[in-house]
């Protein structure tokens, strides 16, 4: 092979033409633009394989294939181009690597190279150039409109795309689709925004965002300043009225903001108070009036009556008196100089004649200020201060009841009564009466119609009652150093009271002859002041024997009842502590020293007083349920109990509801376990702990032990409630052993009262439940069982109607 000629640069086509010639040269200065595309596609590959090649024998360096491709090459390195094709030419070899367009646009640059290099710059033949571009230019619209037609065609897909700009080609002939708006290629994330539409949000799928679903706005009723600020004064109007304290409604006000608002405050405050008593209207004026001027200014205080004057209307239809009653609202203003004398002229000209606000200026200007004293008569309208002394309570129960002497209204003076709102202070009212009924023997009918007729309207309570009659049993004395018949005719008064039943004949009253019983009296207020010393001594000892044991030496067993119902009074104004100890001590006291209807007295005398100790003790009945309820637990009480307490309570009775909280409360479902730590107390036992020192009791009875000892453990366990478990593990127990020695051990416990019959027939009715898990341990437990029952009914630990139900 001869030596190969070297090309210079600017030649693309073929053929063997001399490096001399003119036209080389002239190629060499002027080279073409579509010549210097093909140079540059060609060495990209060729720069391509030879790094590949390179990095080929680095790795192969003694690969015997190696060495012989370098023999055939006549053994050149890396820059030797013998018996090669140059680098920079289009061979076939290198047109492999190009797609079948580049190899058609390689193809047209080839074929006008020499018509382009063989035309001068200056030739006037020149214009063949623009030709060929132009040529060119054709070729590419029609291959564009050829992808636009093959694109709305395939719909958008396939490779022809939507333009030639998103086509992008691999040197392997591959075509690769470009993302949108240059959002990447292979390998990448992508443009930030997807702007794809298409896609459906699917509520099963695992990424799933409901914040992607479409949404519409939706119009919310957004409240306004002036809703908020009414709202909130409603409860800073009705504290001030339970407590009376002008600082803090003062500081809760100017807490609120909104000074332009206060107009409302006034307008509320007053149409609140004209439905209640005098006492919160009065709080209202003070309130007012100390509000003026430091909290609220003058022109709200007048709005605020403005649009009083403009709802007068709608506030009569609730308020009979809403005329009147505002009316002295606006008069008390004015007298109080929150309100200048001019409001009423400049409103009576801005009212029509015809309306309510009308009649409620001509009331303030004509009835009350225009009266003689009308400041002092104003002041002490309704009541004159906000704290009601008890000497002007009683000043106005005295009033009333002269008032009534002279009428005979008894609807009218129990109106009053109702209206003083101290019911914890009727006991006056009844001693004020008596002792009028006692002065003029003419009004003694008229008031013993009035309290009768109070007592039947639970006006005021039978304790109410008792306590007024009780003071005035202690004020005889003094009475007869004025009227000197005067124990006479209180016992009269006692003899009808009780005769028509609004008076309890328990009433310690005055002798026939006319002596008061006071020995009788003398004992029991001692006993009463014993006991309290007494119980106020257990609470801080905890020591039940020495209170059992100074009631023993008091001797006065008639007042057993009483001590029960101090016991539980001072309990329930005390802690949980006091309270656990109070039933304790009560079902100790069952036991060993009161019977079963002291009790029972004790509980009709708390429950009678309910509504006079709840005035103390807001939880008192709620309390008195619980102690009920728990006496029954401990078997202090029967349930047959609470039916025959319900049978002695006054009709109407407040108590009846107690009772019946208690009787539900006991029979509830777990109820011992519940009520045992209704105080917090009890012995703390776990019911699993319970049942295995029970297991272990009967065991250690039944292998030979002492009835005595046994029936203490019994009792020591602390948890009467939980003896049904004693029993129904003894009746398994003498199953499973056929040793009915242990049957004596429950006689001894009934005998002793350690099982009641409650909790024996509980127990047996357990076993008689479970007979038939029994039987498979057991196969005559059912005949064993029904002669347990027979002699249990011998015995008299069961009723009756256990063997029937047993039978059935």
């Amino acid at each position: 092979m001869g030596p190969t000629r070297r090309e210079p640069h600017g030649v693309s086509g073929a053929g063997d033409v001399s490096p001399e010639s003119p036209i080389r040269l002239r190629i060499k200065r002027h080279p073409s633009p579509l010549s210097f595309l093909s140079h540059s596609l060609a060495w990209g590959e060729d720069k391509k394989k030879k790094k590949t090649k390179k990095e080929r024998e680095k790795k192969n360096y003694h690969s015997p294939r190696l060495h012989k491709s370098r023999a055939r090459v006549g053994g050149g390195g890396s820059g030797s181009i013998r018996g090669r094709n140059p680098r920079w030419m289009a061979s076939p070899r290198n047109e492999g690597f190009l797609t079948q367009d580049q190899r058609e646009k390689l193809r047209i640059a080839v074929q006008n190279a020499e018509t382009l290099s063989l035309a001068s710059p200056r030739s006037p033949t020149g214009g063949s150039t623009s030709a060929l571009l132009q040529q060119y230019e054709l070729q590419k619209e029609q291959q564009r409109a050829a992808a636009a037609a093959a694109a709305a065609r395939g719909g958008g897909g396939g490779g022809g795309g939507g333009g030639v700009r998103h086509v992008r080609r691999s040197h392997s002939g591959k075509t690769i689709k470009v993302k949108k708006d240059g959002a990447g290629g292979k390998g990448t994330w992508g443009k930030l925004i997807d702007t794809d539409t298409d896609a459906c949000l699917d509520r099963n799928d695992p990424n799933y965002d409901s914040d992607e679903e479409p949404y519409e706005l939706v119009e919310a009723p957004v409240s306004t300043p002036v809703e908020d600020y009414k709202k909130s004064v409603v409860p800073i109007i009705e504290e001030y009225f339970s407590t009376g304290d002008v600082k803090l409604a003062a500081s809760d006000l100017k807490e609120l903001g909104y000074d332009d608002f206060h107009r409302y405050f006034v307008k509320k405050l007053v149409s609140m108070a004209m439905d209640r008593h005098d006492k919160e209207k009065e709080m209202a004026s003070v309130l007012l009036s100390s509000l003026y001027g430091d909290v609220i200014s003058s022109t709200q205080i007048r709005l605020g009556f403005v649009m009083l004057l403009e709802a007068v209307d709608d506030l009569a239809v609730d308020i009979l008196d809403a005329v009147d009653v505002l009316a002295l609202f606006i008069a008390r203003a004015v007298v109080d100089d929150i309100l200048p004398p001019a409001f009423l002229s400049r409103e009576k000209a801005s009212l029509p004649e015809s309306s309510k606000g009308m009649q409620v200026v001509q009331i303030a200007e004509k009835s009350y200020l225009s009266a003689p004293h009308h400041a002092e008569l104003l002041e002490r309208r309704w009541g004159g201060s906000t704290r009601t002394t008890v000497d002007a309570v009683k000043l106005r129960i005295t009033d009333l009841l002269k008032e009534y002497i002279k009428n005979g209204d008894t609807a009218e003076a129990c109106r009053c009564i109702r209206e003083l709102a101290v019911p914890f202070f009727h006991h006056e009212v009844v001693k004020r009466a008596l002792t009028l009924g006692m002065e003029s023997p003419t009004a003694e009918a008229l008031i013993v119609k009035l309290l009768k007729e109070a007592s039947e309207e639970l006006l005021i309570s039978s304790s109410q009652m008792m306590k007024g009659f009780s003071r005035g049993v202690d004020s005889l004395d003094d009475l007869s150093l004025d009227i000197p018949s005067a124990k006479s005719q209180f016992q009269t008064l006692v003899s009808k009271a009780v005769s028509q039943g609004w008076l309890d004949s328990s009433f310690v009253h005055v002798g026939v002859n006319g002596d008061v019983q006071d020995d009788e009296h003398e004992k029991l207020r001692r006993y009463k002041k014993e006991a309290v010393s007494m119980i106020h001594e257990y609470f801080l000892s905890d020591d039940v024997p020495e209170l059992i044991r100074s009631l023993k030496e008091l001797g006065s067993p008639e007042y057993n009842p009483i001590f029960i119902k101090k016991l539980i009074t001072i309990a329930m104004d005390r802690k949980n502590r006091e309270k656990e100890m109070a039933s304790v001590l009560l079902s100790s006291l069952s036991m060993e020293l009161f019977s079963t209807e002291d009790i029972v007295k004790g509980f009709i005398m708390l429950l009678e007083s309910a509504e006079d100790t709840a005035l103390d003790i807001l939880d008192a009945s709620d309390e008195l349920g619980l102690f009920l309820a728990r006496a029954v637990i401990d078997d202090v009480l029967a349930p047959l109990n609470l039916d025959e307490i319900s049978g002695k309570l006054p009709p109407n009775c407040s108590g009846a509801e107690t009772l019946n909280m208690a009787r539900s409360l006991a029979t509830a479902r777990h109820a011992g376990e519940r009520l045992l730590r209704c105080w917090g107390g009890g012995t703390g036992w776990a019911v699993e702990d319970a049942k295995d020192k029970i297991a272990k009791l009967l065991e250690e009875y039944e292998s030979g032990g002492d009835v005595g000892e046994a029936c203490n453990c019994i009792r020591e366990l602390h948890m009467p409630f939980f003896n049904h478990e004693v029993v129904k593990k003894a009746l398994v127990m003498a199953m499973e052993k056929k040793n009915e020695r242990i049957l004596g051990l429950l006689q001894e416990c009934f005998g002793e009262g350690i099982i009641t019959i409650n909790q024996m027939t509980k127990g047996f009715s357990r076993v008689r439940d479970g007979l038939d898990d029994l039987a498979l341990d057991i196969p005559d437990a059912r005949e064993k069982f029904l002669s347990y029952v027979e002699h249990a009914k011998k015995s008299g630990w069961l009723l009756p109607s256990f063997g029937v139900a047993t039978s059935a």
